[in-house]
């Protein structure tokens, strides 16, 4: 919890103010009693009605002051809270987006989402009431046992014991809840969990019918959620009526001891009233208190599963060491695997093993294999989105632990399988990949993307507005316009990772050209499982089970690669017997 007084350190101001306005408003309220007593001991018993005006005066006035000290305390009070939650929120944002793919694999995102927002309003909810009442709760209680000593010292010995038991029976619920409020937040993540992933692949169920299965997967996960709720509601709500007999039966007790102590003499009938007062403020608070404890025991469980994130070291770190020339560079490489290998976290197997090549500048590189052969995992290791567990990869001649990451994904332009734009213009979109592109820019790689025609016939051209997810586009023209958004850059090297598999083949083959027609500066690589796609290629690279098993160009490796041969003989056998047939 330490490490959350780090963001309220901008606002020690309002986080010192606002309990000190609480504790002012606290103290004028243990004074109504005395004031009360004093009405019915001296205006009531000698009906002296300008008394009585006048101390109900001093009421009202007490009443304004509390009030308005109140209103400032919750108004720094919530300066403090959501400031102190913007701070936290600006945090793990920035912490999430420095973290590699390894560690978003693990933690899930549908788990980050809920940190993110649910967990983190419920922190700031938490510093709210923490700032507010727990100063004040427990003052009132304690300030009330001692003006109740300042009244009668025999009568207030019903408030030492009540006190005691009113402590254990919320410390007790508190000890009880604050692991089933992780537990629940836990449950909370699994629904969330599937209700993004039937979000996101809507589509799917439906093709498949699986709507029903996938109703009662939800059904069975929200029960869950439920019922441990339920169970974690059910103790939390004792804590209010058994509160209340322990306050009531003290009460009894009072009322039965303030009726002996007036009737010999030593206190008066105001004076009991003034006791029975104190504890009805006792009784609100406690009540107050409890549920404070139970907010801020939600909240201590959601800023822990926001610190676990916090407390992940990134794998891929920012280069704080010059840069070191590879020992087997030479000035025409462009990149280097070096017996490259990769594992990735909580996997048995290696993904990859022993990838050892190079790529001059300029040439293309084209990757084949079938699914799961670790074509993707190869191209994700130049710009560091993953760290390479093995051997060295070197770009320009430098191992890419040595680049900052800034400099070393300048040089890269991606095209990652997935399509994803975001919601906005299309220049928008564009300027991802280059903020100060002029228009002419801008053309030129959608034409190069064969994206040029798309462009020209939406309204608006490069304003045309598209939706989150490029919800209304094609899977072809969301390639298309992602494949511009990365030539923008112009990089010095290119990776088009299975970026044209909803192309068309004719489409694919002007892209190849255009892209080819750009100059021999720029190194491309061409992850596919189309032969047709990297068959041009400089270099070819088929993997299988991580593994490169073959290497060379199209010739060679029908030449004298069995598995290349299957790939290109499976997607060029209708095209050879319609030949033969004619």
């Amino acid at each position: 919890m330490k490490r959350l007084l780090v963001y309220l350190r901008a606002y020690k101001k309002e986080s010192i103010l606002g309990p000190l306005f609480k504790l002012w408003e606290a103290s004028f309220e243990l004074i109504v009693p005395l004031v009360m007593a004093a009405i019915i001991d001296t205006g009531v018993a000698a009906a002296d009605r300008g008394y009585i005006m006048r101390m109900c005066l001093v009421l009202a006035l007490l009443a304004v002051i509390g009030l308005t000290c109140s209103i400032t305390a919750q108004y720094f009070a919530a300066k403090a809270a959501v400031g102190a939650a913007t701070e936290l929120r600006h945090a793990l944002f920035a912490h999430i987006e420095s973290l590699s793919y390894s560690e978003l694999d693990t933690i899930g995102t549908a788990t980050l989402i809920t940190r993110m927002t649910s967990d983190i309003n419920q922190v700031q909810n938490g510093i709210n009431l923490f700032l507010r009442l727990l100063l004040r709760s427990p003052f009132i209680v304690f300030g009330a046992m001692v003006m109740a000593f300042t009244v009668d010292v025999k009568a207030a010995l019903v408030f030492v014991v009540t006190i005691p038991l009113l402590s254990v029976v919320v410390f007790g619920v508190m000890l009880v809840s604050i692991p089933l409020y992780r537990r629940v937040q836990t449950a909370l993540d699994a629904v969330l969990g599937l209700t993004r992933e039937n979000l996101t692949g809507s589509r799917v169920i439906r093709a498949f019918g699986r709507e029903r299965e996938e109703t009662e997967k939800f059904r069975e996960r929200n029960r869950v959620l439920t019922s441990l709720q339920l169970y974690v509601g059910r103790i939390s709500a004792l804590m209010n009526p058994v509160t209340y007999i322990i306050i009531n039966a003290a009460i009894v007790a009072l009322v039965w001891t303030g009726a002996l102590r007036v009737d010999g003499g030593a206190i008066t009938q105001g004076e009991v009233v003034a006791l029975i007062s104190y504890m009805s403020q006792i009784l609100v608070e406690l009540v107050k208190l409890a549920n404070l404890i139970i907010n801020i025991n939600k909240s201590v469980a959601c800023w822990n599963r926001i610190a676990q994130v916090l407390d992940i070291e990134p794998s891929v770190r920012d280069a704080a060491v010059g840069q070191t020339v590879c020992a087997a560079g030479d000035g025409g490489e462009m990149v280097r695997f070096s017996h490259v290998g990769l594992t990735y976290a909580n996997a048995g197997d290696a993904a990859l093993t022993d990838i050892d090549f190079s790529a001059a500048r300029g040439e293309t590189i084209g990757i084949i294999g079938g699914t799961g052969s670790g074509k993707s995992s190869v191209v994700n290791l130049i710009p560091r989105f993953y760290e390479a567990t093995e051997g060295q990869v070197c770009v320009g001649g430098v191992p890419v632990q040595d680049r900052s990451l800034e400099e070393l994904r300048g040089m890269i332009g991606v095209v990652p399988q997935k399509a994803v734009l975001f919601a906005g213009t299309i220049r928008e979109n564009l300027l991802w990949g280059n903020g100060q592109a002029s228009e002419e820019e801008l053309l030129f790689a959608l034409q190069t993307a064969q994206a040029g025609e798309l462009v020209e016939s939406k309204e608006g051209g490069l304003d045309y507005r598209i939706e989150q997810g490029g919800r209304n586009l094609s899977g072809g023209q969301r390639q298309r316009l992602t494949i511009a958004r990365a030539l923008v850059r112009r990089p010095q090297i290119l990776i088009l990772d299975d970026s044209a598999s909803a192309l068309d083949y004719a489409t694919d083959a002007r892209l190849r050209s255009a892209i080819a027609s750009l100059g021999r500066d720029m190194t491309v690589f061409i992850v596919s499982q189309r032969a047709a796609s990297v068959q041009h290629a400089d270099q070819i690279l088929v993997m299988d089970d991580g593994r490169v098993v073959g290497h060379g160009t199209h010739e060679e490796l029908l030449a004298g690669c069995t598995i290349y041969q299957e790939i290109y003989d499976s997607q060029f056998a209708q095209t050879k017997a319609k030949g033969v047939q004619g």
